[in-house]
């Protein structure tokens, strides 16, 4: 097919020099000062492209949210594309002068979040100018949000609400896998569980205590047994904390379950079991808070529709595109979850997320910021 845009329009070496200047401001989480540093970046590119921005002061301890738009009548309401981008990574400030230093070795190019994801916004980004410049056929929202990486609790309502008025969403998680995009997510429900037994003195009077630990031992095999890898369900229990000293009985033990599932009625399944799961002791008491925090995202007859559109420019393109499944949650579960057409892993191609050997290949810039310009340009109201 006859592209828009070609690999050779995108100037990676331009990408690349301002892809170092945003993994250079680390911007963990909780750093909202941090985060809000690049966000002022972001802004100024987007307004220095006649672009129109809107930003909300961040709320709950994050940074704020940044929205950057094509240009538009006023009150117009057509259909959107929405691009789904994060600024925030899981890395401290710091690691970039040790453990993950910036720096190219051949087509790798390590650096903290360059994978997960700065290096995605920022070719949404690019290829929404580039779009925008040769006439996209539906307008596009591009939001920036500051917590991702820890739930999107302060982001998520603004994403919802910008997805009610739009007819697909493309979120730009790095690639998978040598570069296959994201077609389904598994949902996500994270619990905090508490078990509260009795103390007492483990020598003298044994008799008297109520021993958490041993209650949420029992606890903690319930809940693995849950395990279903044939209906892809998994259950962790990923933390436990208990007890105040060797000599005690102990009255408390905590533990943090991580839960993954494929569709709605698995997750409705899973989740009203753990929610109802209760002590054998009828001394020891459980305390289980918790929720789905992204629901399932399952590839519907649209999201495959849009899939193969994004297969043909790749072609053009030279890319074989493939889509994978994956247990991992992004922003994309949510647009999913209320019906609109999404694609994620449209990043670039590397490895690595959240470890210290994060990386992107640069050859898989240019081409993919191409695609991300062409998808926008390609897609019409349906």
């Amino acid at each position: 097919m006859t592209l828009a845009i070609s690999a050779k329009d995108v100037d990676d070496n331009a990408l690349i020099e301002e892809l170092k200047r945003w993994v250079e401001i680390e911007t963990p989480t909780l750093d909202a000062a941090a985060v809000n540093q690049l966000a002022d970046r972001v802004e100024a590119i987007g307004k220095a492209a006649g672009l129109e921005t809107e930003r909300l002061t961040g709320t709950l301890g994050f940074g704020d949210i940044l929205a950057i738009r094509s240009p538009r009548p006023a009150g117009n309401n057509e259909k959107t594309v929405l691009i789904l981008a994060h600024l925030d990574t899981v890395h401290a400030v710091g690691v970039i002068d040790n453990q993950l230093q910036l720096r190219q070795e051949g087509d790798k190019l390590y650096g903290p979040g360059i994978y997960d994801m700065k290096s995605g916004a920022l070719m949404a980004l690019e290829a929404m100018k580039l779009a925008v410049r040769h006439g996209s056929r539906m307008p596009i929202d591009l939001i920036f949000v500051p917590d991702e990486e820890m739930g999107s609790l302060s982001s998520r309502s603004f994403m919802e609400e910008a997805a009610k008025n739009a007819g697909y969403t493309l979120v730009v998680e790095p690639a998978r896998d040598g570069g296959k995009i994201v077609v389904a997510r598994k949902g996500v429900a994270m619990y905090d569980v508490t078990v509260r037994g009795r103390a007492a003195h483990a020598g003298t009077r044994p008799q008297d205590g109520r021993n958490a630990i041993r209650a949420a031992a029992r606890l903690v095999l319930e809940l693995e047994a849950l395990n279903d890898a044939e209906r892809g369900v998994t259950v962790t229990v990923g933390t436990i904390q208990g007890g105040t000293g060797r000599n005690t009985v102990p009255a408390e033990c905590r533990l943090q379950v991580d839960v993954r599932v494929p569709d709605d009625a698995i997750a409705r399944e899973i989740t009203g079991r753990i929610e109802a799961m209760k002590p054998v002791d009828p001394d020891i008491t459980f305390e289980i808070d918790g929720q789905m925090n992204r629901p399932p995202f399952a590839q519907s007859d649209e999201g495959r529709r849009l899939f193969d559109v994004a297969a043909e420019i790749a072609g053009g393109l030279a890319i074989k595109l493939e889509g994978a499944a994956t247990g991992g949650g992004s922003d994309g579960n949510f647009t999913a979850a209320l019906g609109v057409p999404t694609l994620d892993g449209l990043g670039a191609d590397g490895a690595g997320a959240h470890t210290f050997n994060e990386h992107i290949f640069v050859s898989s810039v240019a081409p993919r910021t191409a695609l991300l310009a062409n998808l926008m340009i390609s897609l019409e109201a349906r």
